[in-house]
């Protein structure tokens, strides 16, 4: 290149200034492509063209400026809606991040994905956008902002399915550790390692998920958004969730994968913020937290005017967005999806029995977590007209175009219409239910309660009867202020602050006797603060409550440990393990009871258990050395002792053992040298030097 441009300057040098100013001009036009030609990535395939899906945890339709907000929150999404097509009515299907995701990647209704709650595995024979566009050639990848979509078995198992990158890989660093470096990641930490993955795919087309999770409460946006924001802090996670997103799009722009690329950006769901009485989110069904913003950008070679900062009235779903975007990039839409593809909507000029079609459709939700987590019932609703239906003990029905704010209820004046949206409900539920077994994990263990608990989740895992009828069970209603006080407790239990919590729980209590999960959520803070005497009789009030809480009767068998009841910490534990055989911080602990107890035999049955299932249980290894040698037979503790000393070679304690074990099979010259190394190592502590068992 350098000879070719040589050569053409030579030849303007020897023509009229006139025409040197003309073939100047072309020869800058001519740099300027080939520079372009050489950084710009090679376009996509117009066929396969890239797609980019934005999920916003949390947050509101309403605050979004391209829906009317004053607010000057979103000034980047603004922008984006100017080359997308805007739909203002667009409903979620799940006022929880699982559930809610898992309807926007499978374009099917929580009745028929079935993940209703955390670490309810999203099934393998499930549509699957990942899965479906990695078969036809897509490169996919996934940037998640919290552990509420870790693709372990605890939290959203399933969800990694079809993705070559699954960036998540959250972990906990114990009580009182930093969110940002255990359960969430801040936007701008997401985008970065979005753009890292970016800069390193292979060639071809790539579906891409970005999850971002500031606006997700408690509502802790970095400065200057922090200060700037701090009477209004929510607000000021959104903008901060919107400055994230501009630096991505900027740097999809300067990388030429913007205009070429499909994309939509949804939020998995919204935030109540005290509308009717809830604080956050997850029980009701309310345009506060069922509708949400939705951005649709097709690609814009050649530019689209048919669909670019088109406004799209029409109530559409979560659901919808699979299928529109496998028939924006040719792919045929699996018979499974129950969405519906919303390209006919963006089309310039629709035809009018669609528009009516799509204004008539109904719009369907469910909230399953008060069911699951509390015992209270489930509720379903349906939009449809100008009406929302919600299905719960009392029935709910609002006009919505006169009452948008849902604040006048006429189910009791208008019995009619209240009867035949329950009817329609009741059809469509039956309609899109899948009918296959639904495959359920264990209870969570505390160790994952405990992440999800930073996050204000309680998810303990421990459903309700599946035959709990509506008419029998508590309305949510009647209970929303249980369920706040609840989440503000699991926001303090933190191991930080479970001492401002426990006031908390003492007031949930004094306001609703009978529910079990203040006592738990108390005796887990007693607990935390070593106060074991306290623990104990909350504890036992919450299993006689429930006896179905595993990880109660895990805590309580931690607290009777603390007050030296070890026969019933056994008996704890015993009910623990044979529900959860694979938890292994229960058998360590039962090994422990059962020795204290003195029941011996007992106590070696369960220290081999763990040994089998973990060669390299320090711990459980000298524990069963020591039964052994005490229960007179030190021939078999000198294997265990050995594989001890392997595990922990700064170690005094099983030199010592080893000495006594020696001792006992008459091997003296053996115990002194043991025993001088045991001297040696205690007068010289090294790191990692140190028992965990005492």
């Amino acid at each position: 290149m350098i000879i070719l441009v040589e050569g053409i300057f030579h030849t303007i040098l020897a023509i009229s200034m006139t025409r040197r100013l003309a073939c100047i001009a072309s020869l800058a036009l001519c740099l300027v492509a080939s520079a372009q030609a050489v950084f710009l990535p090679t376009p996509p395939d117009p066929s396969q063209p890239n797609i980019i899906l934005i999920t916003l945890d949390t947050t509101r339709a309403d605050r979004m400026g391209f829906l009317g907000s004053k607010l000057g929150l979103t000034p980047n999404l603004d922008s984006l809606a100017l080359d997308s097509a805007v739909f203002t009515h667009a409903y979620a299907q799940a006022p929880l991040t699982p559930t809610s995701h898992a309807s926007i990647l499978t374009g099917t209704y929580p009745q028929f994905h079935q993940v209703n709650d955390f670490h309810e595995p999203l099934a393998a024979d499930l549509p699957y956008a990942p899965a479906i566009l990695h078969a036809h050639g897509y490169h996919t990848a996934a940037f998640i902002g919290a552990i509420a979509l870790d693709p372990d078995p605890t939290y959203a198992p399933g969800f990694d399915r079809g993705f070559e990158t699954y960036d998540a890989g959250f972990h906990n660093e114990g009580p009182g550790a930093d969110r940002y470096s255990t359960v969430q990641r801040r936007g701008e930490e997401v985008v970065a390692h979005a753009l890292a993955w970016l800069d390193k795919h292979p060639e071809g087309p790539f579906f891409m998920w970005i999850h971002l999770y500031d606006a997700h409460d408690p509502y802790d946006p970095p400065e200057p958004y922090k200060t700037r924001y701090a009477s209004a802090p929510y607000d000021g996670a959104i903008a901060y969730e919107d400055a994230a997103v501009g630096n991505l799009l900027r740097q999809l722009k300067s990388r030429g994968l913007y205009d070429g690329a499909v994309m939509a950006i949804t939020a998995d769901h919204g935030e109540s913020l005290g509308a009717h009485g809830e604080d956050t989110h997850g029980i009701f069904l309310y345009d506060e937290t069922i509708q949400v913003p939705l951005l649709i950008k097709l690609p814009m070679r050649p530019r689209r005017p048919d669909t670019e900062g088109k406004r799209i009235a029409a109530r559409v779903e979560l659901v919808d967005i699979l299928p529109t975007l496998l028939q924006e990039v040719r792919i045929e839409i699996p018979n499974e999806v129950q969405g519906e593809s919303l390209l006919p909507l963006m089309k310039l000029e629709s035809d009018p029995i669609v528009e009516k079609t799509w204004r008539d459709r109904a719009a369907y939700a469910e909230s399953e977590v008060p069911r699951i987590e509390f015992g209270w019932s489930a509720e379903q609703s349906l939009r449809t007209g100008k009406y929302l239906y919600i299905q719960a003990p009392r029935p709910e029905l609002y006009d919505v175009a006169a009452d948008p704010k849902a604040a006048r209820d006429l189910a009791s004046s208008s019995v009619a219409v209240a009867d035949t949206l329950a009817s329609q409900l009741e059809t469509f539920r039956k309609k899109t239910t899948s009918h296959r077994e639904a495959t359920r994990n264990a209870a969570l263990d505390p160790a994952a309660q405990q992440k999800l608990g930073a996050l204000g989740y309680m998810a303990a895992g421990n459903s309700a009867s599946e035959g709990s009828a509506a008419d029998h069970a508590a309305d949510p209603k009647d209970k929303i202020e249980i369920a706040d006080l609840i989440h503000r407790a699991f926001l303090l239990a933190d191991g930080r602050r479970d001492q401002e919590a426990i006031p908390v729980l003492q007031q949930l209590i004094a306001k609703d006797p009978d529910a079990p999960f203040a006592y738990a959520l108390l005796g887990q803070c007693f607990l935390s603060l070593k106060q074991y005497s306290r623990a104990v009789p909350v504890l036992r009030r919450a299993v006689q409550m429930r006896p179905d809480m595993t990880i109660t009767h895990f805590h309580l068998a931690n607290a009777l440990l603390g007050t030296k009841d070890f026969d019933g910490a056994a008996d704890e534990l015993e009910i623990v393990i044979a529900r959860m055989p694979d938890f292994e911080e229960a058998h360590q602990l039962l090994e422990t009871a059962y020795a204290q107890a003195g029941r011996i035999p007992k106590a070696i049955e369960e220290c081999e258990k763990v040994v089998e299932s973990d060669p390299d249980d320090y711990g459980s290894e000298l524990l069963l050395a020591r039964l052994l040698v005490a229960s007179g037979d030190p021939a078999a503790a000198l294997p265990r002792l050995k594989k001890a000393v392997s595990l922990q070679p700064a170690a005094p304690d099983p030199h010592r053992l080893l000495a006594e074990a020696y001792v006992k099979l008459g091997r003296n010259d053996d115990a002194v040298r043991e025993r001088a190394e045991a001297e040696r190592l205690q007068a010289n502590p090294q790191p990692g030097g140190a028992n965990p068992n005492e």
